[in-house]
């Protein structure tokens, strides 16, 4: 092993050493990572705060902020039997209750699901669930 007297370094490697840990990886950080899912309309599946619809705002870890939040209270999905199919086709709103929407909610998630377009509709034109 070498040993560098850092006395006699050149300004050449003092940059070549501030380069290492400084390149993006692919993470969380990066665009290619799990933020790529900011500004998508998803199924969110919590821990303890059940199922919700909305656009993912912030994430960080387990930590997602929604907006424009609906919780799906009870769900039935147009087809197959998972929410995966919800994320998918959406939902049979004759069976389903979904909340009003709320501006912003702050949930630790388990599984975020991009919604398509129709599953989109689906949610967002379904009635307000109120109490019977």
């Amino acid at each position: 092993m070498t040993k560098i007297n850092i006395d006699e370094l050149t300004l050449g490697q003092i940059k070549e050493i501030q380069k290492i840990g400084s390149e993006k990886v692919s993470d969380s950080t990066s665009s290619n990572g799990l933020n790529e899912m900011i500004g998508k309309k998803c199924i969110v599946r919590t821990y303890v705060a059940g199922v919700w619809f909305g656009e993912i705002e912030q994430k960080s870890g387990k930590e997602v902020i929604l907006k424009n939040a609906r919780r799906l209270w009870r769900w039935h999905t147009m087809e197959s039997i998972s929410l995966s199919s919800v994320a998918m086709h959406g939902v049979d709103s004759s069976k389903s209750k979904i909340a009003m929407s709320v501006p912003s909610v702050w949930l630790e998630a388990i599984e975020l699901m991009p919604c398509s377009d129709a599953a989109i509709k689906s949610i967002e034109d379904c009635e307000n669930a109120k109490s019977n």
